[in-house]
């Protein structure tokens, strides 16, 4: 689930750029078929996941701060923003009704199936699994390798700028004579 925490935020933030930049493509209505397949989508990808601590975290954060300012009411605070934050809870749904226009207006029904059918897929399920521990992993590699190139690029030039520069002053020097 990590690798596809990783994936679903990189995968909404495109999406909220896409529909951000996309204009009078995005200004059209979704249809209900269009709906219905980006939240199928948007369940294989598990695709708001992320969000489920948002209005947990706010409501912890309130809390300090509250109970900074008043620390005598600690636990009226504590009761109060907790009960104003299940209030708040069903709301939810605006942003999974915001994310699945997004969706639709973005992918087509049929890549939207298309999406659904192999995020569903055992190979679509190992990817969200196992893809952001491979994505690590190549991260690590590659700054290996960066490590590796830095290296070589500066043993390999400094040998072939004292060979160049040696070069230059023996010319300069038998010049001078």
């Amino acid at each position: 689930m990590t690798i596809f925490a990783g994936l679903g935020r990189t995968l909404a933030a495109t999406l909220v750029a896409s529909a951000t930049f996309a204009g009078t493509v995005l200004a059209q209505d979704a249809t209900e078929e269009q709906i219905q397949a980006a939240r199928a989508a948007m369940n294989a990808l598990d695709a708001t996941a992320q969000f489920d601590s948002i209005l947990p975290q706010i409501a912890e954060r309130l809390k300090g701060t509250l109970i900074q300012s008043t620390p005598n009411y600690g636990d009226l605070i504590n009761k109060t923003v907790d009960e104003q934050a299940l209030a708040l809870a069903p709301r939810r749904a605006d942003l999974e009704r915001e994310v699945a226009n997004i969706y639709a207006k973005t992918f087509t029904v049929d890549e939207l199936k298309a999406i659904a059918d192999f995020y569903n897929s055992s190979a679509g399920k190992k990817l969200l699994q196992s893809g952001p521990l491979a994505a690590r992993e190549v991260i690590k590699a590659a700054d290996i390798w960066a490590a590796g190139i830095s290296r070589d690029l500066a043993v390999n030039s400094d040998k072939k700028l004292e060979a160049d520069i040696g070069a230059l002053k023996q010319a300069e020097g038998q010049q001078a004579q």
